[in-house]
C-alpha cells in the first residue's frame, strides 16, 4: 500500500486535516494507494511556500530555468517504465499506450519548453525620438489543475511552460489519478528544483481546487477537464481578475467525403474513436459519414473495433484499458442504455467483458458503435468520454458542416477526402479551435490547442503558453532628437 501526502516546500507533509483517500485500481477495483485530501489549509501552505520561493526563483535566468526542465525531462526518460507501469495503474490504460504516448509526451513537454523560451524574443517599436520594447515577467504563483484522463501528459503540458517562465506553482491533479503527478514532484527533488517552486496538493475538486480557484494570492489558473467545472471556475475566478486558461470538454466529429482513402480513413476513424478507451477530449465521438460509402464504412469500421483486445492493461497485446472508475463506466453505460431507448442500433459492443479475475472486477467496457440515432438526442449532443461512437450518414457538404457545428462545442474535428479544395473549404468553415485532414491527433507542440464555444477559452501550446503564464510590459524609453544635436 502506497501512501502519499502533499508535495509542499520542497518536502513531503501530511494533510493539515489528517484525511486520506482510497485510490483502486481500475483494472481490478483493488486499492493499492492512499493519497491526501487536501482542504483550504494543505492549499494555504503551499501557497505561501510558493510565494516565498518566488522572488529568488522570478530572477533566476532562462537558460537556468531550461536547464532544469530539460533535467526533468532526462529523469522521466531514465524513469520511464516505472512512470508507464504507474499510469496504467492508476488510470487503467494500456502500458504499451502510456509507454507509447503518455510518458514520452511528458518528457517532450519539458524539452520542448526548455527550447521555446530559450528562443522566445520581444518586440521593439521605434519612434523618432523614443524607443519602445515589450518585457515579460512571470505572473507569480499560479494554479494547475489537471484531468484523470492523460495525467502526466497533461500536467507536464502547463508546469513545464510555468517553470521555464519565471512562476512558482501550486498544482492538484485528479484525486482518481494521483501517482504520477507525486512521482514527477520525487523527479524535481532529485534534479535540485528549489524548494517551494513545485508543490503538489492532492485532493477532491470541490474543496482542494475550490479552494486554489478562491485564493487571492494565486494570480493564475489553468485548468483542463470537464464544461460544467470549468464554468463554475470561470465564475469564481472572473470576479477576482486572475488570468484564466481553460481548455474544456469536447464532442467531436470525424467527417468522412466518399472520395477518401477508405482504408486509411476506416484506420483512423477507429484510433480517433477509442484510443485511451475513448478518454481523450479530443476523440472523435461522432462520425458523418457521405451516403455512397456508408454501409460499407460502418461493416468496416464495426469489423476493426470488434479485433480490439480488452483486459490485462500490461499485457502488450491489450488494445483497450479499463474505464477510469466503476462510477465513469456506470455512467458511460448510462448513455448506451439511453441510446437504445433513442432508437438506435448497437453495432458492436455495449456490454462488460468477459474476463478473468482478478479483472474481472475491474471497470472494462466493450468498444460501442451506434447508428440511427437523430442528431439531436442526448447521445450524440452530450459528451460521453468513453469507448462509444455514434454513426450518421450525409448527402451534401452543407448538410456535414452543419451537423458537424451542430452541437455546444468546438474542440476539434477531423475530415477524411483526397480533394484539397474540399479539405481547405470545409476546413475553415467548422466551428471548432483544430481540424486534422486526413489524420488525427498528429501534434506540433508550438501550434494553438484549444477550442471555441463551450470548448473552452484561450490557447494552449508555444508562444501560446508562454504568454498565458507571464505577464507584457511596454517599455519606452525617450531618446531626444539624432545623435549631436
Amino acid at each position: 500500500m502506497i501512501e502519499r501526502g502533499h508535495w509542499i516546500g520542497g518536502e513531503w507533509v501530511a494533510p493539515v486535516e489528517g484525511a486520506y483517500l482510497d485510490n483502486p485500481n481500475p483494472a481490478t477495483n483493488q486499492v493499492f494507494s492512499r493519497v491526501a485530501r487536501g482542504t483550504s489549509a494543505d492549499v494555504n501552505r503551499a501557497v505561501e511556500a510558493a510565494k516565498s520561493a518566488f522572488p529568488a526563483w522570478s530572477k533566476t535566468t532562462v537558460e537556468y530555468r531550461a536547464a532544469l526542465c530539460e533535467a526533468i525531462a532526462d529523469r522521466i526518460a531514465a524513469r520511464a517504465e516505472e512512470f508507464a507501469a504507474l499510469e496504467s495503474q492508476d488510470q487503467g490504460k494500456p502500458v504499451s499506450l502510456a509507454s507509447r504516448i503518455d510518458i514520452p509526451r511528458a518528457e517532450t513537454n519539458f524539452r520542448f519548453f526548455a527550447g521555446a523560451a530559450r528562443h522566445s524574443r520581444s518586440d521593439c517599436f521605434p519612434m523618432p525620438t523614443a524607443l519602445n520594447y515589450t518585457w515579460r515577467r512571470p505572473v507569480g504563483v499560479v494554479g494547475l489543475i489537471t484531468p484523470w484522463n492523460l495525467p502526466l501528459y497533461l500536467l507536464t503540458w502547463k508546469v513545464a511552460p510555468a517553470l521555464v517562465m519565471g512562476n512558482t506553482i501550486v498544482a492538484k491533479p485528479s484525486e482518481l489519478t494521483p501517482m504520477t503527478a507525486s512521482l514527477l514532484a520525487d523527479v524535481m527533488a532529485e534534479v535540485g528544483v528549489p524548494p517551494g517552486v513545485f508543490n503538489l496538493v492532492h485532493g477532491l475538486g470541490r474543496e482542494a481546487g475550490q479552494a486554489m480557484v478562491e485564493h487571492p494570492d494565486i494570480q493564475a489558473i489553468s485548468f483542463t477537464g470537464g464544461t460544467s467545472t470549468g464554468a463554475t471556475i470561470a465564475a469564481t475566478a472572473a470576479p477576482k481578475f486572475k488570468k484564466l486558461s481553460l481548455e474544456l470538454g469536447g464532442k467531436n466529429p470525424t467527417v468522412v467525403f466518399a472520395d477518401c482513402d477508405f482504408e486509411k480513413a476506416v484506420a483512423g476513424t477507429a484510433k480517433a474513436g477509442f484510443t485511451n478507451q475513448g478518454e481523450v477530449c479530443l476523440c472523435g465521438s461522432r462520425i458523418l459519414v457521405e451516403r455512397p460509402i456508408f454501409e460499407s464504412f460502418v461493416t468496416a469500421l464495426v469489423e476493426r473495433v470488434k479485433a480490439i483486445q480488452i483486459g490485462d492493461p500490461s499485457a502488450p497485446e491489450t488494445g483497450m484499458g479499463a474505464l477510469v472508475s466503476q462510477d465513469h463506466r456506470a455512467k458511460v453505460e448510462s448513455y448506451i442504455a439511453l441510446a437504445k431507448e433513442e432508437g438506435g442500433t448497437i453495432h458492436c459492443g455495449g456490454k462488460r467483458p468477459e474476463l478473468l479475475a482478478p479483472f474481472d472486477q475491474g471497470a472494462f467496457l466493450e468498444p460501442t458503435v451506434i447508428t440511427g440515432l437523430s442528431h439531436d438526442c442526448r447521445v450524440v449532443q452530450e459528451e460521453i468520454f468513453g469507448p462509444v461512437v455514434t454513426v450518421h450518414p450525409f448527402d451534401s457538404v452543407e448538410k456535414a458542416l452543419a451537423l458537424a457545428n451542430g452541437v455546444r462545442y468546438g474542440l476539434a474535428a477531423s475530415v477524411w477526402t483526397q480533394d484539397l479544395t474540399k479539405a481547405h473549404r470545409f476546413s475553415e468553415a467548422l466551428q471548432t479551435g483544430m481540424v486534422w485532414v486526413n489524420t488525427w491527433l498528429e501534434r506540433d507542440l508550438r501550434v494553438p490547442f484549444g477550442g471555441v464555444k463551450e470548448s473552452g477559452v484561450g490557447r494552449e501550446g508555444g508562444r501560446y503558453s508562454l504568454e498565458f503564464f507571464s505577464e507584457v510590459s511596454n517599455i519606452c524609453i525617450e531618446l531626444g532628437g539624432p545623435l549631436g544635436e
